[in-house]
């Protein structure tokens, strides 16, 4: 495939709870799911194999220093340049990397999403269109607790303590402020109708040059 134009990334952040998936899946309909490709930034926290489950748990999934962002740059890079990843596969009941991991081939349009890829300059320079999907914090929390509850095996108690002792304060001093290196700031949750088509009019732009390229 290294004959394929450069691929178009799209970086899709904003706090837990969001609705980045939303926005994500949105574009996803829109385009031809052939030529979309979809990475999570979730995948790529540090491998913790050398630590035993009750210290797994008290990771702080919300701080920069959680992601193995090495890797995940190197992926982004391997993408772009055409070039088939093997992504990870994080695991949060146990807190961990699964042993699997998921073969990913390159596609016209990559979507990255994530809390903090507007936090790390490198990821941001490799990003084509940055997007933040700015929600109020009652709206982030609800939807983190149903969640969590659904999806990762929480409790009700263990959520709310961790919003409250890494969540919110992560999301302060990290999440919040990188917003400014957004090129699109998307209010209401990920449901603004005219921002997500604003956004697949500029991918869909793309798309038509690499057709007429072909």
């Amino acid at each position: 495939m290294n004959n394929m134009r450069k691929p178009i990334l799209i970086g899709i952040a904003g706090g837990s709870g969001s609705g980045k998936s939303t926005v994500t899946n949105e574009l996803v309909e829109m385009i031809d799911g052939d030529r979309v490709v979809v990475i999570a930034q979730d995948n790529y926290y540090k491998s913790q194999n050398s630590l035993p489950y009750e210290q797994r748990v008290k990771t702080n999934y919300d701080h920069p220093f959680a992601f193995d962002n090495d890797l995940l740059i190197e992926h982004l890079e391997k993408l772009k340049n055409n070039e088939a990843i093997e992504e990870p596969i994080y695991d949060f009941e146990i807190h961990n990397r699964k042993e699997e991991t998921k073969h990913v081939e390159p596609r016209e349009v990559i979507i990255l999403e994530g809390i903090l890829i507007l936090n790390e300059k490198e990821i941001r320079d490799l990003l084509d269109i940055k997007i933040f999907v700015d929600t109020d914090s009652d709206v982030r929390i609800i939807r983190r607790i149903l969640r969590d509850i659904k999806e990762r095996g929480r409790s009700l108690e263990s959520v709310i303590l961790q919003y409250m002792a890494t969540v919110r304060p992560a999301h302060l001093q990290f999440v919040e402020p990188s917003k400014r290196y957004a090129d699109v700031i998307m209010p209401e949750g990920g449901y603004n109708k005219v921002a997500i088509d604003l956004i697949y009019s500029k991918i869909n732009t793309f798309l038509n040059e690499n057709e007429e390229d072909k």
